[in-house]
């Protein structure tokens, strides 16, 4: 599937048609620049490279300048590969924009999330803690972690403490709300991975490709979480 990079201008909120306040992300996305038509006699996958975001030549190291020499697109700060999309339809030099996209439409927005450091296990697992009073001197402290006689050992993957977040996140299927080809905005519905001035790439949907979603209704909304609580299970009573 092919896309666009953006950077994560922030959120705010619009009013869809049905009077319903949305909370969006704005993206800049785009334009972007075919840099390269990948065949794999290059060492690799099928592909097409796009830069984002012009920088001046001289700021780059030498195979760099080469590169963007040879393609004769100019130079850009950043660079990514989509792969799965048909090369015929794509050739150097070629500026995207996001006329790739229309309003509705679903796509997937990867990005790197907010780092928060190193995290006990309440905050990064969501454990419940111990008790608070009644004379407990464990409240969020891990326990004990080890197992019986069999195995014997902790087992790998055991929820620990640790570093919590800074990692390559993907949402998939959000929907465009609005699109702005003048200023090169794309305004999707919910949240996406990363804070403010960081890189994302906007592509497609991969499970829904080409799905217009209309926008929702509060009575539609509704309807839906009553539909999910009914679905879910009953707690069973103590």
């Amino acid at each position: 599937m092919i896309g666009l990079l953006a950077k994560k201008l922030g959120m705010t909120q619009l009013f869809n048609e049905h009077g319903r306040a949305v909370a969006v992300t704005v993206l800049e996305a785009g334009p972007c620049t075919v840099t390269q038509v990948k065949e794999p006699k290059d060492g690799g996958a099928r592909a097409i490279q796009v830069g984002f975001e012009s920088i001046e030549g001289k700021r780059l190291n030498k195979p760099m300048q080469g590169h963007f020499k040879k393609a004769n697109t100019g130079a850009f700060r950043y660079l990514t590969e989509f792969r799965g999309a048909p090369q015929e339809s794509y050739a150097v030099g070629q500026e995207l924009r996001v006329g790739l996209f229309q309003e509705g439409e679903l796509v997937d927005v990867t990005g790197t999330s907010i780092g928060k450091g190193f995290q006990g296990g309440v905050k990064r697992w969501h454990w419940k803690g111990g008790p608070a009073t009644h004379g407990s001197m464990s409240h969020r402290a891990p326990g004990s972690i080890g197992s019986t006689t069999f195995p014997g050992r902790v087992v790998r993957g055991h929820h620990l403490p640790g570093h919590m977040g800074n990692r390559r996140v993907t949402v998939q299927n959000l929907r465009i709300m609005k699109i702005d080809a003048e200023a090169n905005l794309l305004v999707i519905e919910g949240a996406v991975p990363g804070p403010e001035q960081r890189l994302m790439m906007v592509k497609k949907s991969v499970k829904r490709p080409g799905v217009v979603v209309a926008a929702k209704g509060m009575a539609q909304v509704v309807e839906e979480e009553e539909d999910e609580k009914a679905k879910k299970p009953a707690a069973k009573k103590k």
